[in-house]
C-alpha cells in the first residue's frame, strides 16, 4: 500500500485533520538495529564496551537465578528460587510496516502523518541499558549510546528527538552526562530511572556481597532521589534547570512486593510504571524538591493521571488533619485526666469490673503506646512530615505537585479523565496529563489508532474538547516549553504554534 494510501485509510490522521492545533507524542518507542549500534559503540569504545552493552542488555531483558533465566528453568526452579516471571512477545511483530517503522528513522518521520502527529519524542529501547552495566564502564557505554542516537536522529529534529538517558547511581555521574548529553550532543529531553538499588549498609557490612552475593541480591532499598537519599542530589536538580532540560522517567515497579509473581507477567505489570512514578514523586515532594526547584518540570510516562490526581487528593486530605496545627488533635500531653477518669467511673464499670485503676493508670491504658514515656515522643521539626516540603496552605501543595508534575496517559487509558475531573481535584484544578500513545510497545499493535482512540474519550463524554487539546497540545507544549522555551525552535510546531497565536490575535481583534 502507498504512503497516501495508508494515509487515507489512518483513522488518526482522519482525527488530526479536524484539529486546528498540533498534536505531540511525548513517548514513542524505537529499536536499534543492533549490528549498526554496536558497530558505532566498537568505534566509541573498543570490543570492551560492546561486551557490557551485551552484558547490561541480558540483565535488563532477563531474571536469571543461577545463569539460568525464567524460560530455562523448570517449574520447580522457579519456585524454589522465586524467579520472577519476565516480559515476553513484547514488540509489535505481525505488522511488518510498523515492525520496521520503530527501526527506520526515514519511515518513521515520514509516517508521522500517519500517526496523527505533528511532533514526537523518542524512547530507544536502549537508551538506560548501561544501567545494567559494570560501575567501570557504565558512563562510557551510556555516553557511547546516547551519541548514537542523537546521530541517527539529528537530520530528523522537525518532527522527532531522542531522549538522552541519564543514570544518576551519583549526582555527579548525571551532572557528567546530562552536560554531555545537552551541551555537546543537543540532545534537550532525558530519561533517568525513578531510582537507584542500593544495599543496605547494615547487612553489606555483616554480609559483603563479593562473599555472599545472594544476600546481596536481596538486602538493597530503592533511593528516589528526593527523601532520605544517600546522597544529595540538588547539584544535579540546579543543572537541570541551568539547562532548561525536561525530565522523563517510565521505569516501574516490577519484582517490588506485590508485583513478584513467578508465573504471571501481567500480574507484575499492570499499574507497575503507576506505581514506580508515585514512589518517585512523593520522594521529590516530600524531600522538598518542588519547593526548590518550582522550575523544575517532571514527566512521569506510561502510568496514566489517576495516581497523580489520587495522591494530590490525599495530600490535601492528610494535611488538613496532620498539620502542625491539626497534629494537636492527637497529642497525648493533651488528653484531660480527670475529665476521662469522671466518665468511667460513671459508664465504665461493665468493662473494668475486676480492674482497679488510678487516675495516671487508666489514662496510660487507654492511650496505649501514645503515653509511653519510655519511647521519646517526635519534637520539633519532627512532627511535620510536610515541613520539608513547605507546605503551609493547600495552594502550596497545588504549587508544588500540580504544577511540577506531569503525566503520560496511553490512548486507550480512561483514567486520564481523572486528570481533568476539576470537581473531584481540589482547588478545582485538572492536572497535566500528556498525551503518550507509547507506540513501539505490545500495547500498540498498530500505529495510526492511538489518536483515534483518544478522541474516542470525547466522543464518550469522558472528557471535553478542550480537555483533548490539553492533552494532546496543550500540557505537552507547556511541559517542554517552561523548562525550555526553545525547545521547538527550528521544528514543525514552531510555526504552527506561531499560525495559532496569529489567528487569536485577530480574532480577538474583530472582537473588539
Amino acid at each position: 500500500m502507498s504512503y497516501y494510501s495508508r494515509l487515507k485509510t489512518s483513522p488518526s490522521a482522519a482525527v488530526r485533520a479536524t484539529l486546528d492545533y498540533p498534536v505531540i507524542d511525548t513517548d514513542v518507542h524505537t529499536n536499534d538495529f543492533t549490528p549498526a549500534l554496536e558497530d558505532y559503540i566498537a568505534n566509541y569504545g573498543g570490543v570492551k564496551l560492546v561486551d557490557e552493552l551485551r552484558k547490561a542488555e541480558a540483565s535488563r531483558l532477563n531474571s536469571k537465578t543461577d545463569g539460568k533465566d525464567w524460560y530455562q528453568q523448570t517449574p520447580e526452579e522457579r519456585h524454589y528460587n522465586r524467579t520472577i516471571r519476565s516480559p515476553w512477545w513484547a514488540r509489535v511483530t505481525r505488522n511488518t510496516l510498523d515492525l520496521a517503522t520503530y527501526i527506520l528513522p526515514e519511515l518513521l518521520y515520514e509516517r508521522q502523518a500517519e500517526q496523527g502527529s505533528d511532533y514526537s519524542v523518542l524512547f530507544p529501547n536502549n537508551a538506560l541499558a548501561a544501567a545494567g552495566a559494570s560501575p567501570d564502564n557504565r558512563q562510557a557505554l551510556q555516553r557511547a549510546i546516547n551519541h548514537y542516537h542523537a546521530d541517527l536522529y539529528r537530520k530528523y529534529s522537525a518532527r522527532l528527538t531522542p531522549v538522552a538517558g541519564i543514570l544518576l547511581t551519583t549526582p555527579q555521574e548525571g551532572i557528567e552526562e546530562l552536560e554531555f548529553a545537552v551541551k555537546t550532543l543537543g540532545l534537550k529531553v532525558i530519561n533517568i530511572p525513578v531510582g537507584v538499588k542500593r544495599p543496605i549498609k547494615a547487612i553489606a557490612d555483616k554480609y559483603p556481597a563479593d562473599e555472599f552475593p545472594g544476600i546481596a541480591k536481596y538486602a538493597s532499598y530503592i533511593d528516589f532521589y528526593g527523601l532520605d537519599s544517600e546522597y544529595n542530589y540538588d547539584p544535579f536538580w540546579a543543572k537541570v534547570v541551568e539547562l532548561g532540560v525536561p525530565i522523563t522517567t517510565h521505569y516501574g515497579s516490577q519484582g517490588w512486593t506485590g508485583r513478584s509473581s513467578i508465573s504471571n507477567y501481567m500480574n507484575n505489570h499492570i499499574g507497575h510504571f503507576a506505581d514506580g512514578s508515585e514512589a518517585f514523586a512523593k520522594a521529590l515532594f516530600f524531600g522538598g524538591v518542588t519547593k526548590r526547584f518550582p522550575q523544575l518540570r517532571v514527566a512521569m510516562l506510561e502510568g496514566g493521571a489517576a495516581w497523580g490526581a489520587n495522591v494530590y487528593i490525599h495530600l490535601v486530605d492528610r494535611f488538613s488533619k496532620r498539620n502542625v496545627k491539626a497534629l494537636q488533635n492527637y497529642n497525648p500531653d493533651l488528653a484531660n485526666s480527670d475529665e476521662l477518669f469522671e466518665l468511667f467511673e460513671r459508664y465504665g464499670a461493665e468493662i473494668t469490673q475486676g480492674n482497679s485503676l488510678n487516675k495516671e493508670e487508666l489514662t496510660k491504658s487507654v492511650l496505649g503506646s501514645s503515653f509511653n514515656r519510655h519511647s521519646r515522643q517526635p519534637i520539633g521539626s519532627e512532627l511535620d512530615d510536610f515541613a520539608a516540603a513547605g507546605i503551609e496552605t493547600i495552594e502550596d501543595i497545588r504549587d508544588r505537585w500540580v504544577n511540577n508534575f506531569f503525566f503520560g496517559s496511553e490512548s486507550d487509558d480512561r483514567t486520564v479523565a481523572a486528570a481533568f475531573n476539576d470537581k473531584a481535584n481540589p482547588l478545582n484544578v485538572k492536572l497535566n496529563a500528556i498525551y503518550s500513545s507509547d507506540v513501539g510497545h505490545w500495547d500498540v499493535p498498530d500505529l495510526t489508532a492511538p489518536l483515534a482512540e483518544s478522541w474516542e474519550l470525547v466522543k464518550e463524554g469522558l472528557i471535553s474538547e478542550v480537555d483533548f487539546k490539553s492533552f494532546v497540545f496543550t500540557n505537552p507544549y507547556k511541559f517542554y516549553t517552561e523548562a525550555n522555551p526553545d525547545f521547538f525552535k527550528g521544528t514543525a510546531i514552531e510555526s504552527q504554534v506561531g499560525n495559532i497565536e496569529s489567528k487569536q490575535v485577530d480574532k480577538n481583534l474583530a472582537v473588539v
